[in-house]
């Protein structure tokens, strides 16, 4: 019988450094061992609404997020079966057609600004990491991030910080960080912190092996 993936959890608010936490931890392992599952990819499809609707969306908030079908195939690949990923296309603020096919992986790393929010989430971790960045260096990094990949213009992104974005983040996601094991300031670039996290990792998967 096949052990149970290692569950992670990394949160943080947008532009925190999760991402670069992620990939310093995936560097330490192979390929086929650790599967990132970003939340981002699990916003509510938005088909059904006109345009115009689409572009209030607020995507710091919960209810923006289809957090049952991403516990859904959270357990799937729990229980060693594939997913078909879904796809968010930002230009069009709404699900792409397509999808992507995940197989899982010995190491399961759950990445996402709200992801300890949700206690269902939660209760799927086997260890939880909260990215702890202060809000300067999280709002450039966002606003680079829009202008670059998501084709956005400077009034609208510093109008989105300052109506959505900031306010979600003090409600929402700062406090989920008391369910964090771990707290890492200043993302990828505490390489103490990634060591610690891919020590516990390798542990874990030992003894999971030698069961």
């Amino acid at each position: 019988m096949k052990n149970k993936p290692v569950v992670i959890g990394v949160a943080g608010g947008s532009g925190s450094g999760k991402t670069s936490v992620t990939r310093s931890i995936c560097k330490r392992f192979s390929d086929k061992t650790i599967l990132v599952i970003e939340q981002d990819y699990y916003y509510k499809d938005q088909s059904h609404l006109p345009l115009e609707e689409r572009l209030n969306t607020n995507y710091d908030h919960p209810l923006a997020f289809d957090n049952d079908l991403l516990i859904e195939h959270l357990h799937t690949l729990m229980d060693h079966q594939s997913i078909e990923k879904p796809v968010y296309d930002y230009k069009i603020h709404t699900r792409s057609d397509e999808t992507v096919l995940v197989e899982p992986k010995e190491v399961i790393i759950l990445e996402g600004i709200l992801i300890l929010e949700d206690p269902r989430l939660v209760d799927l971790m086997d260890i939880k990491v909260f990215v702890d960045t202060d809000a300067d260096l999280r709002i450039i990094r966002r606003l680079l991030r829009d202008l670059k990949e998501r084709g956005r213009t400077l009034d609208s992104v510093i109008d989105q910080y300052l109506s959505n974005v900031r306010p979600s983040h003090l409600q929402f996601i700062e406090p989920t960080k008391r369910y964090a094991d771990i707290i890492i300031p200043e993302g990828g670039q505490n390489h103490v912190a990634i060591d610690i996290m891919a020590t516990k990792i390798e542990t874990i998967l030992s003894k999971n092996r030698n069961k």
